[in-house]
Formats: C-alpha cells, structure tokens, sequence
C-alpha cells in the first residue's frame, strides 16, 4: 500500500529539491535534546541512526524520517568521524526493539564550532555505511542552531535546500524517547510529553484564530462598505433636496418679482391718474384766476372811462354770451361723457380705465363710494388698489 503524504506539515526552507524530506515532529525534538547535551558536554560530537522509508512515487521521490536512535559513541580519528562495531550493534538492538519495521538509512551529527560542509572522509564515510540512493546526512550546530541537510545521490552528498516536518501520533519514538531519557541526561521524574498533540492542538487553534480575525475582518469591510453606501446615498439624496429647494426659491422669487413689477404698474398708473386731475384742478384755478383778473381790470376801465364801460359792457354781454355758450358745451360734453361712462358699465361688466380705483368706479356708476367692498368681493379682489386698465369687473 502506498504511503499517504502527510498532512499536518510545516515547512523549513526551501523545499523544490529532490528528494521530498519528511521528518516527523519527535525525531526533530529528540535532535534538539541531543543538541542540548552536547552543548554542555563540550567539543565532543554525538550522532544518531535515522530510521524511516524511502518511497519512489510517480513523479516524485519522498524520506520520511519517523525515529532515530542515539550512537552509542561517535569517535574522532583527527578530524575524521569513526563509527566503530559496537556501536553499529547497538544501534541494530535499539533499532530491532523499537523500530521493527524501519529501516536506517542516514545519520546525523550535532558538533559545536564545525562548518556545516562535510569533509571528503565524512562523504567516504557515508558512502560506505550507507551506499543506497536518497539516503540522507544532516548536521547542526548545537549553538548556533543552524542545521543543514545532504541526500547521497549522484555518487555524491548534494545539500537539500529544505524539508518539511510533520505531526503524527508515533509512539515508537516517544517510547524510545522514555527508555533513554538517562541516556540523554533527562531526569528520571521528567516525561515526554505528547508534543505532536500539543503542537497539532496549538496550530487548530492558531487557524481557528486566524479564521476568526478573517471573518472579523470580513465583517469590518462589509460595514464599512454598507457606512460607505449610506453616506453615497444620503449625499445624493441631499444634493437632489438641494436641487429641488433650488428650484422652488426660484419660482418663488421669480413670482415676487412678477407681482412686485405688477403692483408698480399699477400703483404708476394711479399716480398718473391723480397727476393728471391734479393739473386738470390747477388749470381750472389757473383759468379763474386770469377770469378774476381780468373782471377787476375791466370793472376799473368803466370807472375811468364810461364810454368804455358801456362799450366793454356791450363786450362783457357778447363775451357772457360766448361763455354762456362754452358753459352749454362744456356741460354737453360732459353729458356726453357721462354717457360714454354709463354705456361702460350698462352690461354689468365696467373696463377698467386710466386713472381709476375702486372708489372712481363706485362714484362714477352709484354716485357713491359704499360699494367699493361690494365690487371686492364681487370680483373675488382682496386690494382694491390692485386693479389696472383693461381689466373687466363685474358690476353687483
């Protein structure tokens, strides 16, 4: 049965390198606590036998690395490592106990203040010990924490640029882990804890909050973009009342200005009328004074001169008879207009006329001005002074 890829994983580095390199969570722990004990045993090196499966997929080849196991001693030979005998036996027993069915294939090495590049004895070495393609070397720095991954392939160790690390329950390990906790200076009371639960728990729960700080986010756009729409529409709505307010201050001055300019025509015309009666009264004064003057002027030539009294008697009498004559034509003429006023309003409709208010029209056809009111409300007028010429009231 083929090998399901993992898939709770975490990836460390570059990884488009070939082979795909697996390592489960407790053998990536197990490293750091190898690390750690060598950091305070001192320049020493300590290794470990990798245990796993190489799988060749379809169109890719995978390492998975679920166990290792502690070499019993790594020695210096100069500057060549020397995996000796029992130490390989060692290994087979621990290997056979708690891995049955894994396979080894790689070590690694923890060795403070080494360069991360394998020697060509180093290579040698793995050459021998581990002849079969994709077998993997790793080496780290215990201080500086740095780690750096070889793959032996084309008769050679080729650097991997990244693997990933992935979390499985793997009891093999963790039992593997208890049983040689004195072996890598743990004490006796300490346990190992299930790290790949905890570590799987810690990352549902930091997708679970990143999922909520997504639909938190999403949440916050949605309003703002509602808040956004609200005030678009309210500014519209604002800009069309302001339109429309507009309009309306528009027709309503531009009905100021018509009734404005209707009330000067009409108010002009009155004072033109009364203007006009004005000078009609001042002429007819005009005449009557010179009509006085002249009397007195002639009343003081009879005196002085009798015969010119007599003679301006015999004028006075033709000039009576002239004005006699004027008097009768005037009062004709003014018949004769009273005529033309009494045809203008004989239908029961009167035009109005130059100069006229509501009180010339009441005299003009009652003789009176009482039915001032009574022509108001006859012709539906609130002022009676807004009237104007041409226009046609209807007569009570």
């Amino acid at each position: 049965m083929e090998r399901q890829l993992p898939k709770n994983v975490r990836q460390i580095g570059n990884v488009s390198d070939s082979p795909k390199i697996y390592v489960e969570d407790y053998v990536d722990t197990f490293f750091a606590q190898l690390c750690e004990k060598c950091e305070k045993g001192g320049n020493n090196p300590i290794g470990a036998f990798l245990i796993g499966d190489i799988v060749t997929g379809t169109d890719e080849e995978y390492v998975y690395i679920y166990g290792a196991v502690q070499m019993h001693e790594l020695k210096m030979s100069g500057s060549e490592y020397v995996i000796d005998e029992n130490t390989w036996r060692c290994a087979y027993e621990d290997c056979k106990q708690f891995f049955e069915d894994g396979e080894m294939l790689g070590w690694f090495v923890a060795h403070p203040g080494v360069p991360l590049t394998p020697e060509a004895s180093t290579v040698k070495l793995h050459k021998k010990s581990f002849p079969k393609k994709n077998t993997v070397f790793i080496m780290k720095d215990p201080v500086e924490k740095d780690e750096t991954y070889y793959v032996h392939k084309m008769n050679d160790l080729m650097e991997i640029g990244g693997h990933y690390t992935y979390y499985e329950k793997n009891p093999c390990m963790q039992n593997y882990m208890i049983s040689s906790r004195k072996k890598n200076g743990v004490s006796a009371t300490e346990t190992v804890e299930d790290r790949a639960a905890k570590d799987f728990r810690n990352m549902v729960r930091t997708r679970g909050e990143r999922q909520r700080q997504k639909k938190a986010g999403n949440l916050m756009y949605a309003a703002s973009a509602a808040l956004v729409l609200i005030v678009i529409v309210m500014g519209v709505t604002m800009i069309s009342s302001f339109d429309r307010m507009k309009s309306v201050q528009n027709t309503l001055d531009s009905l100021t200005g018509t009734t404005d300019k209707v009330e000067t025509q009409e108010t002009s015309g009155t004072v033109t009328a009364v203007t006009s009666g004005g000078e009609a009264e001042a002429g007819s004064e005009s005449s009557g004074n010179e009509e006085s003057g002249g009397e007195a002027a002639e009343s003081q030539d009879s005196q002085n001169d009798p015969a010119s009294a007599a003679g301006g008697d015999i004028q006075n009498s033709s000039t009576d008879g002239t004005d006699a004559g004027q008097d009768s034509a005037g009062t004709a003429d003014a018949a004769g207009g009273n005529t033309g006023t009494a045809e203008n309003g004989s239908d029961g409709i009167y035009i109005v006329e130059e100069g006229d208010t509501l009180a010339i029209i009441s005299r003009k056809i009652y003789g009176d001005v009482t039915h001032v009111d009574a022509i108001c409300r006859m012709n539906g007028l609130t002022d009676g002074n807004l009237i104007y010429e041409g226009q046609k009231l209807l007569l009570p």
